[in-house]
């Protein structure tokens, strides 16, 4: 399991990577599943089926299909309402704008796409300068506009680690704001979540 989200104060989805695999919503009081979706899969590498699945506002389900790359929305009763191309996808967040944002899990990219797929922003592995991005995970829309990025970096050398960053924050113009490069006290980041952002994450604030 890779993703793990509050649901209001009750509930928690689960996605359950497997054959077959579920997307589980579970009673936090006594782990009773309220709700269970069989989802297709691709891989038989079981690690590699899902990473990123949240809810939207609108009661659908968001999905990063990693192992078939892709990023599909369906419908409470699982139904596929939408998709779009995405290689390697590790993570996807419908914006309150209707756009998607999309982290590409080793191609160093992320993307904002329209609900046609179109793709209306981007920043790619060398647009940053003097800070390349390699494995691209778990992506953020902050209040403010900006882009948080997870960059895990997992298939650099130590002695190459140091020349990228775990964490940046940019602007939608791609300049770096803020940016963690500790390679000494962590390691590689797949995710985070600032707490100081405004919003309750049980009600889903926090997709934006």
């Amino acid at each position: 399991m890779h993703t793990a989200y509050p649901m209001g104060k009750d509930n928690v989805l689960i996605m359950q990577n497997g054959t077959p695999a579920k997307l589980l919503i579970l009673r936090k009081s006594d782990n009773h599943i309220e709700k269970e979706i069989e989802l297709p899969t691709q891989s038989k590498n079981i690690h590699g089926q899902f990473r990123h699945v949240r809810p939207t506002k609108a009661g659908t389900f968001l999905v990063a299909h990693m192992d078939a790359g892709r990023v599909v929305e369906y419908s409470s009763d699982g139904k596929e309402l939408w998709s779009v191309p995405a290689p390697s996808a590790w993570a996807a967040v419908r914006l309150d704008n209707g756009n998607t944002v999309i982290s590409g899990n080793g191609l160093g990219n992320v993307r904002e796409v329209d609900n046609k797929g179109r793709t209306v922003w981007e920043v790619k592995k060398g647009d940053i300068p003097g800070i390349p991005l390699y494995t691209v995970q778990e992506v953020s829309r902050l209040r403010n506009c900006n882009t948080l990025i997870n960059d895990r970096s997992a298939n650099l050398s130590r002695d190459d680690q140091p020349t990228t960053v775990q964490l940046i924050e940019i602007t939608p113009g791609k300049k770096a704001v803020w940016a963690l490069r500790n390679w000494r006290d962590l390691g590689p980041a797949s995710s985070t979540q600032l707490l100081d952002e405004p919003g309750v994450p049980e009600h889903g604030d926090l997709q934006r």
